[in-house]
């Protein structure tokens, strides 16, 4: 099985943004200028997330979509406002391959089944927001345990709370239960993105990614935290994905998608060249 390389299009104002944690944004790049590299140099999809839309309690901007459709000659995922079948239709119409919904979906997961139903579920693209949040279990009480790192005491969590509007609000979900019910309903993938490690390019959150991977038999898309071409390598062999997602490696020309590929080929990754 091919493991994919997928670069992601966060659009805010008609322009490729990135920031740190979902804020801070930075202009990054032109997203049809973008998507003409980004086929040219081989990626195996292009994912496009209208990313405030949501929040401005909106549709995806459709004129936005059509400047990369026209253009884009991969397999092309669209997120960002999607609320109902008919909003669905509208981008199918603008012979986008896949769309990806997360708050919709939180709020009413029949729409899943619905979608799954009238489009097929390899269209359906459930985009789970998460971060880590701390159990019961482990609070540290004794003084000597007071001195304990950060780090460790974060690697002792294993839960984590699905997050909707643009990672805005808790959901009050279990991320691993959460992907679960999502499988069950129909979505024919999932794209995980840690909202912990979202632009900080110090890795995937490989703990949770695995956690996800191993709970689902559908394809798991890592997300945030792509720093170098080992993280890719990191996600796909420790956390088990099907596909890394990355942007700022790829916006700021620190990477060309070639180059990653030829990286994970050369680390034993099954890769499409």
């Amino acid at each position: 099985m091919f493991r994919r390389v997928i670069p992601c299009l966060d659009i805010k104002d008609g322009r490729v943004v990135k920031g740190v944690k979902f804020v801070n944004l930075k202009d990054a790049r032109d997203p049809v200028e973008a998507a003409i590299a980004y086929s040219k140099q081989g990626a195996d999809e292009l994912v496009f997330l209208d990313i405030a839309a949501t929040t401005e309690n909106r549709k995806t901007r459709l004129d936005w979509v059509k400047r990369v459709t026209d253009v884009v000659t991969v397999p092309f995922c669209v997120g960002g406002g999607i609320r109902n079948i008919g909003d669905m239709q509208d981008l199918f119409a603008l012979d986008v391959d896949k769309i990806s919904i997360n708050t919709a979906a939180v709020k009413n997961p029949e729409l899943i089944k619905e979608a799954a139903k009238k489009f097929g579920r390899k269209k359906i693209v459930v985009a789970i927001d998460a971060k880590s949040v701390y159990s019961p279990q482990s609070t540290v009480h004794s003084k000597e345990q007071n001195n304990l790192s950060t780090i460790n005491y974060r690697l002792s969590t294993k839960k984590w709370d699905v997050l909707i509007i643009g990672g805005e609000e808790s959901a009050d979900l279990d991320v691993v239960e959460w992907a679960k019910k999502v499988e069950q309903s129909g979505a024919g993938e999932i794209l995980l993105t840690s909202k912990d490690a979202d632009g900080t390019k110090q890795g995937y959150d490989l703990e949770m990614t695995r956690a996800v991977a191993e709970a689902v038999n559908i394809p798991v898309i890592a997300s945030g935290g792509a720093g170098n071409l080992e993280h890719l390598y990191e996600v796909l062999t420790e956390g088990k994905a099907d596909a890394v997602l990355a942007a700022s490696i790829f916006h700021y020309g620190e990477y060309s998608i070639r180059e990653a590929k030829e990286y994970l080929k050369s680390k034993g990754i099954s890769v499409k060249m």
